[in-house]
């Protein structure tokens, strides 16, 4: 689907939240097509990594391109399933999927309760404020401000450590940018590429990207800790998408060409 497309109907949505997920047979189970079934979870709010794009059937996204293409290469087929973010973690603890991709970045704290593929996207938390705002140049600016995040997000975790700031916790990108918006906050902490494309592709005014960086993140797949062998499955299959090049097609399909 072109880009055009895309952004207008994320425009016109405001990010809106998804809605409901597609059902479908859990993992190992057949498909119509005969393939086996990969279960996915994913908090379908995070554009351009999985949104829901009312023209189109299936959910969009770097993830769920990134996701299907994995899938195919194990011989399955993607079940993918909207979930809110702070419910992915448990669903696949409770096995009802077999492994999650949603813009999660990988560290020690969920590395004791899931094991996560190799590294697929490199992140990191920037800062939007509005146009005119002056007294904001770094995050340690955010000292005595409101600050809006996504709630169960290391962009939560992350802004708290700075000391005295008021982190207000909302459920999607989009109610955070409105809230800023409207001066319910006075700047919005986001992993870097939901800021760049908010304020590029959508036409955003009235807000500006600051360029410090507060983390170097790094974005994985969740899979249920005791399940090593569907880990190494999915590393591999990871691996092969690197090497015969479909990587850097869906890579440059949402965010272009990468600077290697």
């Amino acid at each position: 689907m072109k880009f055009k497309k895309i952004l207008a109907a994320v425009a016109a949505m405001s990010f809106a939240v998804a809605a409901f997920a597609g059902c479908g047979g859990g993992s190992g189970s057949s498909s119509s097509s005969g393939a086996k079934t990969l279960k996915v979870g994913s908090a379908v709010d995070f554009a351009p990594f999985e949104f829901q794009d009312e023209t189109q059937k299936e959910y969009q996204g770097f993830d769920m391109d990134l996701i299907r293409a994995i899938a195919k290469e194990m011989g399955s087929e993607a079940d993918i399933q909207n979930l809110g973010f702070d419910g992915l973690i448990p669903a696949l603890q409770s096995k009802q999927i077999d492994v999650a991709i949603s813009g999660m970045t990988i560290n020690d704290e969920r590395k004791q309760n899931v094991l996560f593929s190799d590294p697929y996207y490199d992140s990191g938390l920037t800062m939007v404020v509005r146009e005119n705002e002056e007294s904001i140049k770094s995050f340690q600016d955010l000292k005595g401000k409101k600050v809006a995040v996504q709630v169960g997000t290391t962009s939560a975790e992350e802004v708290k450590k700075i000391g005295n700031v008021e982190v207000k916790e909302l459920n999607t990108p989009a109610d955070c940018f409105m809230e800023l918006k409207a001066g319910g906050v006075d700047a919005v902490v986001n992993d870097r590429p939901v800021n760049d494309y908010y304020i590029q592709k959508t036409g955003a005014t009235g807000v500006k990207a600051l360029a410090e960086k507060l983390t170097a993140e790094q974005y994985g797949i969740a899979i249920n800790k005791s399940d090593a062998e569907l880990q190494k499955k999915i590393n591999e299959a990871l691996k092969k998408l690197h090497e015969n090049g479909e990587y850097d097609k869906i890579f440059a399909k949402w965010f272009g060409e990468q600077k290697k």
